[in-house]
Formats: C-alpha cells, structure tokens, sequence
C-alpha cells in the first residue's frame, strides 16, 4: 500500500486548496529560497525556511551545519527554534512551516514534536527526505500529531538553487566562508 504523498498536493485533516490554501503560499516559499540563497552564500546546503504564524511571517532561518559545525543546525529546527521564542511556547499548532526541501528524518520529527498546522515544501529530495521520499515519517496515524502537508511549491526553483550549488562543488567551486564569495579551489587539494 503506497500512503506517500504525491509531488503536488494538499494532505492531512482533510484540507483542500480552494479553502483558502495556496494563496501565499509562493511568496513565502520566495522567502525560503532567499534564506536558502544566504545558505550558499556562507558555503552551506542551501535550505530555507519561514515560520507563518497567521499570516505574519516569525522566523526566517537557513542552514548553518558548516558555520556552526552542529550535525543539528539544519534550517527547519533553527526556524523552529526561532518561532517557539518569539511565541513563547514550543507548540505550533497555528504555525505554517515553509521549506526549500523536503525535511530530512530529524527535521520531520521536530516538525512532529513542534505540533506545527501546516508543512509546505518546494522541492522532493529521494536520498534524505523523510515526508514523501524515503521514511515516510508524516504519514497520518503514524504519531499523535501529522501537520497537513502542502509539497511542489515553488519545486522548480528550490531543485534548481541545489543543482547549482552541487554543481559547484563537483566543479571545484566553493564558497569561501569568511567573506562569502566564490572561488576556484581544487577539492583535492583540501
């Protein structure tokens, strides 16, 4: 029985797009892809996320595994993290959660734990993703609490910003962290 979901879409408590959903839902995921863009440019998997607590956008943050060397610091949970302070709380329930990709196994845990109302991701990822892809992890029954999930926002240019950024590496292009521009370095000799 295959319960993942499909790569567009509304899922969860029964929710459809002519409810209201969708409407805003390409310019926040704008904003995600501009905090996935400050990712690359500190030489960072360039993940983006945005936290919309009724309408109002409370937190922005982007990856920072590399600049912080924390295995945790991906930008869902640093997003998450950021929301709960400014709510004073760490249950979410009235707090959608825009991603660039789709969360990993850690970050759909804490989206799980987090309570958020509403995930919404633009681009699949099959290797690590853990929504749709690979663990499934957001399947509804599975926890005591499943988000309803919104996927393929912006999907074209969420794949696009890693396709460019893991090109660059492949090329031996990287970011240098200290001033965040672009350089020619040989891996290799790393």
């Amino acid at each position: 029985m295959d319960e993942g979901y499909p790569r567009r879409g509304v899922h969860g408590r029964g929710v459809h797009e002519e409810e209201g959903h969708g409407l805003d839902d390409a310019a926040y995921m704008a904003l995600a892809l501009a905090e996935a863009r400050k990712a690359a440019a500190l030489g960072e998997v360039p993940i983006g996320a945005v936290a919309v607590h009724r309408g109002e956008v409370i937190a922005r943050a982007h990856n920072l595994r590399e600049t912080w060397r924390d295995p945790t610091a991906h930008a869902e949970v640093l997003c998450l993290q950021e929301a709960s302070r400014r709510l004073y709380g760490w249950r979410l329930a009235d707090v959608d959660l825009y991603v660039t990709l789709e969360p990993c196994l850690m970050c759909a845990g804490a989206i799980v734990l987090a309570r958020i109302r509403r995930l919404v991701y633009g681009a699949p990822d099959p290797k690590g993703g853990a929504v749709s892809s690979r663990a499934q992890v957001l399947v509804p029954g599975l926890w005591n609490h499943h988000p309803e999930i919104t996927t393929g926002v912006l999907a074209d240019e969420c794949g696009m910003i890693l396709k460019d950024f893991f090109r660059r590496v492949r090329k031996g292009l990287h970011v240098r962290r200290d001033v965040g521009v672009v350089e020619r370095a040989r891996l290799e000799s790393e």
